[in-house]
Parts: C-alpha cells; structure tokens; sequence
C-alpha cells in the first residue's frame, strides 16, 4: 500500500474505519464523554504504604519520607529524586517525566505533564548535514540534542499543591546519597561503558564520570557534590533555585560553551502543565493513564478497546498473541500521524479514544491473518530496556502515584553542563526532527510532532492506574516505544488475575506498526506459537533467531515496577521486575 500524508482534519483513512462502525453521518468527529462512569469507592484505605522503583535506595526514600508524616506525593518527589542521583543511565535533574497521582480526599486524579521542552533555538534546519541529510548524531548527543529540564519544576510544583512536607525534606535524602554516594552497580558500569566515547568528549562530564581517573565501575562508590549542591539549591530556593541564579546560569553556560544555543529566558519560561488524564472502561476496570503529549493513554484506550469483546483467556497463546498484536499495529500506526503536543496541534483524542473508532478498527482484523503494515522495513525495533524510570506508590490515606521519568537515551545527551552534576537529557530526538525519518526507537512522526520553541515532543511514557471494585493497581516501565505495548500486557495480566509480582515478571512482545515484525523476549514464545504466528503471516524477531535475520531483540527489556491494593482482602502488595537486579517493591505498615 501507499502511506498518504495526512491532511489538514481526519483523513480518509480514519474516516473510513469509523464508517465501519457507526452511521454514515459520523464524518462529524464523534463526541463521547470525557469521563467514564465512576468506580463505586470502598469507604476502607489501605492498611500501610507501598513503593515499588527500579533501585532499592529510592524505594527506601519514599518509604522514609512517608514515616515522617509525608503523604505519597511528597514519597513521588523523595523516590524520583533518590532516582535521579543513582540512575543517571536512566533519569534525572536534566530530564523530564510525566506525574499520574490520586488524591484520595477529593477522589481527584491529576496528571502533571513534566515533559521537556524545545529551546527557542530549536529548527528541523538545525538538524541536517550540510549535504542536506539528517544529522543523527546532533539529534542524540551533546547540546543540541537537549530539551529544557522539566523534573525539577515538578518536584517544586507537587511539593507547594499536594505535599504534606516541604521539598528541602523530601530532596533530604537525594542530596545525602549525592554526597556520600552509592556503590556503582552493573547495569550502571555497563551502560557507561557503551555510551563513553560520547559523554567523554564534555569536560563537564568527565569531571564527573572519571573523578578518580578511570571509567566507573561495579562496586566503586560514586559521589556526585555537584550535583548535591544543585539538589541543595533546588530544596532551599523552589524553582528559581534551578531554572535561574548560579544553577541556570550554568547550565547555560554549560550548553552554550559546547556549541549550543540556550537562554536564560529559555529556562525562566519553563513550566509544568496539569492535564486531564485519559480514563476508559476495559471489562471491569476504569483505566487512568496519561493524555498527550504523551501517546501511550490513546494507544492504550484503543488497544483494550480494540480486545474488550473478544475473551482472551478461551483462546491458545497464538490467537490471543496475533489479536493483541493486530492492536498494537492498528495503535501506532495511529501514533504516527495524529499525535503531538496538545499545546501546539490539534488532536482528534475524542475519536481516537472511542469505543466507534475501536469498534471500526477491530472490523478490519482478520482473525486468521496477519494485516500487512504500510511500509515493511527491514530496520530492527532498537532496544531500551535501561533508559527512563518508573516507580508506582500507594499511602495509607489511598493516595497513589504512577511516574515514569527520563533522559531519553542511555545517560541522554552525555553532555553534564559544568559545575552543576546535571547530566542534560536527550529528548531532541524524540521530535520528528526530519517527516518520515525514523528516531533512536524506529518511530516515526510527521508535522504534528515537528519542534517548536516550547513545545513539548512526543512520549511513550504510560503511568497507569486501573481501579475495579475490589483493586486499585498502579503500574507503568520504561522501555522506549515498547513502554506502551508493555503496560498493556501488564494491564491484561492484572486482568486475567495475576497478581503485582507476576505481572512485573510477564514475558513481553511488542508490535509498532513499522517494522512490520513481532520483536519479543527470549522465552516470550513456544517454539509451536512462534510457527503459527509466522503461519499466519507474522514477522516474529526472537533473540539469537536466524529467521530474523540475526535482526532479533534483546533476551529481556523493560523494567516494570507496580503495587496492588487489594480492597477485598486488605491486602497491600508490590511487584518489582525480576529482570532489574537493584529493583525492590517494598510494603509497611501504617503508623500507628
């Protein structure tokens, strides 16, 4: 088939789907309740607290912030921080993140967009060789390749409107481990091992990540003062801490002296933005989860939308991989055209998240066949499994977090702007920097996610609540574009009645439209499955397979990290992915 540019509205392809489903007079975008039903609340509250993050230190933060009398959110800020000091492979100061949280008193759910944005330097011309090409090593390394910070507005944000402590406790312990330090852990030594020949071009870097001489590794402790003295800054003097004085002055500096174009305005100008979250009915579950500029709620809203008539659980693990599958490809073929920052662009989320839209695309999957994509592409689904973050929270009060924070690629930029220990994101990239070039995670955009001074780029970040009647589960992984299609598999598993642990260890699989091909973990499939899928017209890439051309993803990725309350039972319970080996999910009791 022939792609087709989208035009200015929903395109005939869209329409045409919708015409499947509905009468011909729904060429009109069709208008369905911004929020589903409300989930009947039980009058009980959980009977302790619940962290669940991808390092046992920051879970111990948040666990330690809430024994003194702060509530999940102030836990929200003491995790990501602690987060922050000991994943710099995967998060920190110098990214962004996306904050789902509940608050229990008013039954209220807020979702605070902590995205990055584009200086106003930013231009898809600033992008290409001078031969016209795109230049892909400026689009994922050193200064041009950052956005504007968005976490540390975040924490000062959540401290002044939800906290129940004020931030200089809840930064106390991340400004501690910066200083003492925390011992290097493998993940750590390796991730810097293969993106060194890139952080070791900037002084700034250097001076951070070869302090004693020598590259990082497994076991050395590793002490940030810098970065402390940032964090410091931050918890004593709220968003004018970090985005002006010395610390903004640095970073400036710091961007600037390796050839960028950052202003102080740039930084000034920056800030959070509350959204209202994504929220739909799958069987007996409301799902809570996050809207643009994030495009997992949408591609999750059609997804188990897509599947909520079938009965997954009656079929063999083929038919059910291939309707999942048709999903997922139905999903971000969507993601590709329509979805951007909602500050900047036009979205038609009202359709896209209809039960219609769902209805019309579920009547063009053919049980028996895989769908061919719009373009088959020979380019592997490039792994993530260790760059971003999540961590899920439940407090005794009900109140509940799901946050998935980011640099984007492995350390993100590799550039640390001197002076500051902030090592700066990467999020650039995640622009459609030039229509139709894939970026680092082969997804590909168009004009609705070109850049713009401020505008936010696209994510894949998906926290995720899911509320029934007798559970509440708070979930979400990092995992690049394959975040998405994990948080759905997650979601389905809670569904089918496994519980935390069990869900953060299901084999995973994933399908993004382009490449048209099943990339999935090692043991993911049967031997038998695998055939029948490939028997109904599928591309299955399994590590090591030959038949993928030696083309296969990694044996695991992802790093899910979910908690559990049960309101029949009164039980509270944690799930942190076995793949991770510093992970921990961690239950107390409430204070007496």
């Amino acid at each position: 088939m022939t792609r087709v540019r989208p035009t200015a509205g929903i395109p005939a392809l869209l329409l045409s789907v919708l015409l499947l489903a509905v009468a011909p007079s729904c060429a009109r975008e069709v208008r369905t309740p911004d929020v589903a039903p409300a989930v009947p609340q039980s009058a009980a509250t959980p009977p302790g607290n619940a962290v669940a993050s991808a390092h046992a230190l920051a879970t111990e933060a948040g666990l330690a912030v809430m024994r003194e009398g702060g509530n999940a959110f102030d836990a929200a800020i003491a995790t990501s921080a602690v987060l922050s000091v000991v994943e710099p492979i995967s998060s920190g100061l110098g990214g962004g993140g996306f904050f789902l949280l509940h608050d229990a008193a008013s039954g209220r759910d807020i979702f605070v967009d902590a995205r990055e944005t584009a200086p106003s330097s930013a231009h898809p011309d600033r992008y290409r060789t001078a031969e016209g090409g795109f230049d892909r090593d400026r689009a994922e390394n050193g200064p041009w390749s950052a956005g504007i910070p968005g976490l540390p507005a975040a924490f000062v944000h959540i401290a002044e409107r939800y906290g129940a402590l004020p931030l200089s406790r809840s930064l106390a312990p991340a400004i501690r481990i910066a200083e003492d330090g925390f011992p290097v852990y493998a993940r750590f030594a390796r991730g810097y091992q293969s993106r060194r020949a890139v952080m070791e071009r900037y002084p700034g870097t250097r001076a951070v990540f070869l302090a004693d001489g020598r590259a990082p590794e497994e076991g050395d402790i590793f002490r940030q003062p810098d970065l402390a003295r940032t964090l410091r800054l931050l918890a004593e003097r709220g968003f004018d801490g970090f985005y002006g004085g010395e610390t903004g002055a640095k970073l400036v500096a710091g961007v600037n002296a390796e050839g960028g174009e950052w202003t102080a305005a740039d930084l000034s100008a920056y800030r959070v933005v509350e959204r209202t979250p994504i929220r739909f009915r799958y069987h007996d579950w409301e799902v809570v989860t996050a809207p643009p500029p994030s495009s997992g709620g949408i591609a999750m809203a059609q997804m188990l939308q897509i599947l909520g008539p079938y009965d997954l659980t009656a079929l063999d693990d083929a038919a059910r991989t291939h309707l999942v599958v048709e999903s997922m490809r139905r999903a971000f073929r969507d993601r590709t055209f329509y979805l951007g920052d909602p500050d900047f662009v036009r979205i038609p989320q009202r359709t896209l998240t209809s039960r219609e839209y769902a209805a019309g695309l579920r009547a063009t999957i053919n049980p028996e066949k895989a769908t061919p994509s719009d373009l088959l592409s020979g380019v592997a689904t490039p792994l993530e499994d260790e760059e971003t973050t999540h961590f899920s929270i439940i407090d005794a009060a009900g109140n509940r977090a799901a946050v998935t924070q980011t640099v984007n690629l492995l350390f993100g930029s590799g550039l640390v702007a001197s002076g500051t220990g902030v090592l700066l994101n990467n999020e650039m990239d995640d622009f459609a920097l030039q229509p139709g070039v894939p970026n680092a995670f082969g997804v590909m955009g168009f004009d609705a996610n070109a850049p713009a001074p401020g505008k936010r780029p696209l994510s894949s970040m998906t926290p995720t609540f899911l509320v029934s009647d007798d559970r509440v589960a708070v979930l979400g992984t990092p995992g690049g574009s394959r975040i998405i299609t994990m948080v759905l598999l997650g979601i389905l598993g809670y569904d089918a009645g496994l519980d935390a642990q069990a869900v953060a260890a299901l084999p995973r699989y994933h399908h993004q439209w382009m490449p048209d091909a099943i990339s999935a973990e090692r043991d993911a499939f049967s031997a038998d499955t695998a055939a029948r899928l490939r028997a109904l017209g599928h591309t299955v890439n399994l590590p090591g397979d030959r038949a993928a051309g030696g083309r296969g993803s990694s044996h695991v990725w992802g790093n899910l990290q979910t908690v559990e309350w049960n309101r029949a039972t009164g039980a509270l319970s944690g799930g942190s992915d076995p793949r991770n080996d510093v992970g921990e999910a961690k239950v107390e009791p409430a204070a007496r």
